[in-house]
């Protein structure tokens, strides 16, 4: 294996000694930052069911959690990448969000009216699977405190750490239990919700179609995901709108995500298992 970056050795040994404790999150991120330099942490558990619970979170420049608990926690996280790599069931390691983001992802309404508030340039997230129907997102965020996009040599580094950072962190989070209920169809959320709320009738397809673009895909992304043609897609898209009374993605937007709101849950309150959930400020 190749040398660790400079100092790293001792922090990873202190991270190890950490496992089972308070302290283990803060060390942690030590070792991660001994990697990669991040500005900002955030540690999420992610359920089959039910709103994912903030584990741990670290940063510089508190934009990038001002709308945690009130836009992402709250129901903004279907929306996300990392979120639906947890529903397909991705395998562990380390992802770069725009190696995994949908093709029009940085034009989607989500990504203007919540991403970019973050000021996130950039992120690496680790992908952990602790127990059956639970997922740990381990992201380590580039963001408006440095404004620096991750080198290659930084993201070779985590890919290549990835199964150590699994090894320590399913340890530590062992006792987080199962997920409880079955995988969410998010699809067939939005179309109930949309039903009850706002006397909206989809179709599984039309909002399914709604969710891929919420999620920021393309017509041509959601035809071949779906094995439609980009035309087909344009009809669906077309028969979305009036039926919901719209005629941009920006008023699908804002007619959508209150609808996969968890229903004023508080979401960040109660962790999932020992471990910090402390906002914790990296002093400059």
């Amino acid at each position: 294996m190749d040398p660790l970056p400079k100092a790293a050795e001792p922090l990873l040994a202190e991270a190890i000694a950490r496992i089972g404790t308070d302290r283990f999150a803060p060390a942690l991120w030590d070792f991660l930052h001994a990697l990669a330099r991040p500005d900002s942490l955030v540690i999420l558990a992610f359920r089959d069911a039910g709103p994912p619970a903030a584990l741990y979170r670290r940063f510089e420049d508190q934009r990038v959690f001002a709308g945690l608990e009130r836009a992402y926690l709250a129901g903004a996280y279907r929306l996300d990448p990392f979120y639906e790599m947890h529903l397909n069931r991705a395998g562990e390691g380390a992802y770069r969000l725009r190696d995994v983001a949908p093709d029009a992802f940085h034009r989607s309404r989500y990504f203007i009216e919540y991403y970019e508030g973050t000021t996130l340039i950039d992120e690496i997230a680790f992908l952990v699977w602790p127990s059956p129907g639970v997922s740990l997102n381990l992201s380590l965020g580039r963001d408006g405190a440095s404004g620096r996009t991750y080198s290659g040599v930084e993201i070779a580094t985590c890919r290549r750490l990835a199964p150590v950072v699994a090894a320590m962190t399913r340890m530590h989070w062992r006792d987080l239990g199962a997920g409880a209920g079955a995988v969410e169809d998010t699809p067939a959320l939005l179309a109930a919700a949309a039903r009850d709320r706002l006397g909206i009738a989809l179709s599984p397809r039309q909002a399914e179609v709604a969710l891929l673009i919420l999620r920021g895909h393309s017509s041509m992304s959601i035809g071949l995901r779906l094995g439609l043609s980009p035309q087909t897609i344009k009809v669906f898209r077309k028969q979305l709108y009036r039926r919901c009374a719209i005629s941009s993605q920006a008023e699908l937007f804002a007619r959508m995500l209150p609808l996969l709101n968890d229903g004023g849950q508080n979401p960040g309150a109660s962790p999932l298992g020992r471990g910090s959930t402390g906002i914790d400020p990296v002093a400059r």
